[in-house]
């Protein structure tokens, strides 16, 4: 690995490209080694884990809007949509917008945590999509995305943005794009034009997911996804992007993060090296905020010494700073405590995810969120008992620079009114690489088949997961069979709707 300072620099002192990050995060994409074998084995699990989500939400109101909106734009010879098949393309930007809103949609996919938050498996569907358009192999694409996730697990650990307010974004749409170059084997100078583009235009503020949370929330990748596709096409095309785009006078550290006397050491592979960022990612087994997963398994396991939760008290989680002001009570958004907010609201409120995995003794990606279930007397008077704090040794243990110490958990008190006292803590979720049951192949598998039980045949189920296992080995054209077709009919819509602008003059 080497080590970059990256700090502000006045325009008069002309800081030469190869000194700035976009130009390090280049050289590493153009030229980055050998996958190892256990890289290669995660990535294959990764694909499964979005195709899992991505086909449980399917029909959900966010991903058939993006779906019909990518509908409006049919290209022979361009991406595939999950759930319908391969007769249907559409232009790669489009399908990597479709595709990535319903991989986010359920929240219920991969995470990365450090400096900042993450999911990094948001870069697959872009790359799928161009590689699919531009008849790349498996090889292609496996290096194209652990490229990906080796950029933004480092932009990830060395950069924060929620510290300003802005959204995780503007990491994703850097290391998709470089992930994009690597996979066209792109050279370094159009790789680094292509990232000052992304960086330049994919800053936003946090208002996304701060209040009432809206289902742009799941947009977000599809949005950066198709972003980086055209930063990349742009860039092939010889055009050039403002730069230095992170150390510049007038640049993203100097007016959106932390200013001109700020600097930051980002860590990346040498030209040559091979990248692992993606073995210190994790995902989900259940469907919610990725710092509520160790406390779901908390929860439930705790339920059972509570002989009758209508006698608590109180209830108390002592938890790091991220945890506590972005799904606690420090976030002070009286939404996160109201029956009536969106799913997307009560996936951010750990409040009310403790209350429902303390009833219910268990977590349902659908089932846990219905409105009904929100509404549950029993569960509104829990829930409001329910408050976090701050401990400042779990915010310690939540940016350990060692990922075998790093913890994302905390410690939950219940008071009963009796004045019995019932206490447990997990640091991270059972599913975690470090927890009591590590996921793997197996567990990807399992996820897949539960969410699309019913929905997909065994015939189809089969040739997509022994698709998925050998992934870095398919020929052209064979990338098609990583985005299952569901039966006929069982998608909707699966043609334009002609609500919108794009449908008109087709």
């Amino acid at each position: 690995m080497q080590t970059y300072s990256v700090k502000v620099h006045p325009s008069a002192a002309n800081l030469p490209r190869e000194q700035q990050l976009a130009w390090h995060i280049a050289a590493f994409a153009a030229n980055c080694g050998p996958l190892e074998d256990d890289v290669v084995e995660m990535i294959a699990c990764r694909i499964v884990d979005n195709a899992s989500v991505g086909l449980a939400a399917i029909n959900r109101a966010p991903v058939a809007a993006a779906r019909a909106m990518a509908l409006a734009h049919p290209r022979k010879g361009g991406g595939t949509l999950y759930g319908l098949p391969t007769s249907i393309r559409v232009d790669a930007e489009w399908a990597a917008w479709a595709n990535a809103t319903a991989v986010r949609e359920l929240d219920y996919h991969d995470t990365f945590l450090a400096a900042d938050y993450s999911h990094p498996g948001d870069c697959i569907s872009p790359l799928v999509a161009v590689a699919q358009q531009m008849g790349l192999d498996g090889a292609a694409l496996a290096r194209g995305i652990a490229v990906s996730y080796e950029v933004h697990v480092a932009l990830v650990k060395a950069i924060s943005l929620h510290k300003y307010k802005k959204d995780h974004v503007a990491h994703l749409c850097p290391a998709t794009t470089a992930g994009i170059g690597a996979l066209l084997g792109l050279s370094t100078e159009t790789i680094f034009q292509a990232v000052n583009q992304a960086v330049h235009l994919s800053f936003s503020t946090r208002q996304s997911r701060k209040g009432e949370i809206s289902s742009w929330k799941a947009y977000v990748p599809g949005f950066s996804g198709k972003l980086a596709i055209e930063c990349i096409d742009r860039a092939m095309r010889g055009e050039a992007a403002p730069s230095p785009i992170y150390e510049g006078e007038d640049s993203v550290i100097a007016w959106m993060l932390g200013g001109k006397n700020d600097a930051y050491e980002v860590s990346l592979p040498a030209p040559g090296e091979s990248p692992r960022g993606i073995m210190e990612t994790y995902t989900k087994a259940h469907s919610a905020e990725y710092q509520a997963q160790a406390l779901i398994d908390l929860a439930i396991g705790l339920a059972g010494e509570i002989d009758d939760l209508a006698e608590v008290r109180d209830i108390v989680l002592e938890t790091s700073h991220h945890t506590h002001n972005v799904i606690g009570t420090g976030a002070n958004d009286p939404q996160k405590m109201d029956p009536e907010a969106s799913r997307e609201t009560l996936d951010h409120s750990i409040m009310y995810i403790l209350a429902v995995a303390l009833e219910d003794r268990k977590w349902h990606h659908v089932d846990s969120y219905r409105r009904e279930r929100a509404r549950t007397p029993s569960t509104v008077a829990l829930w409001h008992k329910i408050r976090t704090v701050e401990d400042p040794n779990w915010t310690t243990r939540y940016l350990d620079p060692d990922p075998d110490k790093r913890a994302f958990g905390g410690k939950l008190i219940v008071t009963m009114n009796d004045g019995r006292v019932i206490v447990g803590e997990r640091a991270v979720a059972d599913a975690h690489p470090n927890g009591a049951h590590p996921w793997t192949w197996s567990d990807y598998q399992g996820k897949f088949e539960i969410l699309t039980q019913g929905e997909l045949g065994e015939t189809e189920r089969r040739t997509f997961l022994d698709a998925a296992k050998r992934f870095a080995s398919l020929a052209k054209g064979e990338l098609d069979d990583l985005l299952p077709a569901l039966p006929n009919g069982s998608v909707t819509p699966a043609a334009p709707t002609g609500q919108g602008i794009f449908d008109h003059g087709l």
